[in-house]
């Protein structure tokens, strides 16, 4: 079966044209001690995987799309990669202190991938679940009223469903939640920053894979609306999300 994935561009895009979101929000995590070994499930481009180096001695990242991995020695050049899926971690038990997912469990069977996260973790083992999305500005409601004419430009593409954390059922996949946090992230953008990063976005692929519009056509559209709500040439574009820390129901 074919992945929205499956895409050059896409791969491109998210290895290069992605701001350091990622970064940031993994920077407010406190481990009680040092992660010898780490796992960033569905890590893309290897992104989020980079971003796991700072935690851990040595970080894996596992793409169920291969595509998606052509740039990751640029991207996460310390770093190992594998093709696997979520729900068939092909690891032993007890494998890692930590595991991340960032956006990634959104497209799975989820109670059989939150199974595979308990078993590959160790007993005193952590894992963040984290996602960002929904965007404004700290200059008025110009950018969030983009973002919503934007979605409805461009819609979502088929398989990914939400994810609610605090209404997640962990009955029986071997996961407690331990905390969730909302988490807002700042970043500085220019025009020509915040263009790159929507254009690669997926929906805006899936819509010129499927044929509802060229590049070209995707191109001109957010160029001229953006036009007029960065016309200082940046702003502070602030990414909204969350960041939640699970644990083995094993561990006291």
């Amino acid at each position: 079966m074919t992945s929205v994935y499956d895409s050059e561009r896409l791969a491109a895009s998210y290895a290069f044209d992605r701001p350091p979101v990622h970064q940031q929000i993994l920077k407010s995590v406190r481990l009680k001690r040092p992660v010898g070994r780490a796992l960033d499930v569905g890590c893309g481009a290897g992104v989020s995987t980079a971003a796991l180096a700072p935690l851990t001695e040595q970080v894996i990242g596992l793409e169920p799309v291969p595509a998606m991995l052509v740039h990751r020695r640029s991207v996460a050049p310390s770093a190992r990669f594998v093709v696997g899926t979520a729900e068939g971690l092909p690891f032993p038990g007890a494998s890692f202190d930590l595991v991340a997912a960032a956006g990634s469990l959104n497209y799975t069977d989820l109670a059989s991938a939150l199974a595979e996260v308990a078993r590959v973790l160790t007993p005193d083992g952590v894992f963040l679940l984290y996602d960002f999305s929904q965007r404004h500005s700290l200059t008025g409601d110009a950018l969030a009223t983009w973002f919503e004419a934007f979605q409805q430009r461009f819609p979502s593409s088929s398989g990914w469903r939400p994810l609610v954390v605090p209404e997640l059922c962990l009955a029986g996949t071997g996961l407690r939640l331990l905390d969730c946090t909302d988490v807002e992230i700042p970043v500085p953008m220019t025009f020509d920053d915040y263009l790159r990063y929507v254009l690669g976005e997926v929906r805006v692929d899936s819509a010129i894979a499927r044929g509802d519009d060229s590049a070209e056509q995707a191109r001109d559209w957010c160029r001229r609306t953006l036009a007029e709500v960065f016309r200082s040439g940046e702003m502070t574009v602030v990414f909204r999300g969350y960041l939640a820390t699970l644990a083995p129901t094993s561990h006291d």
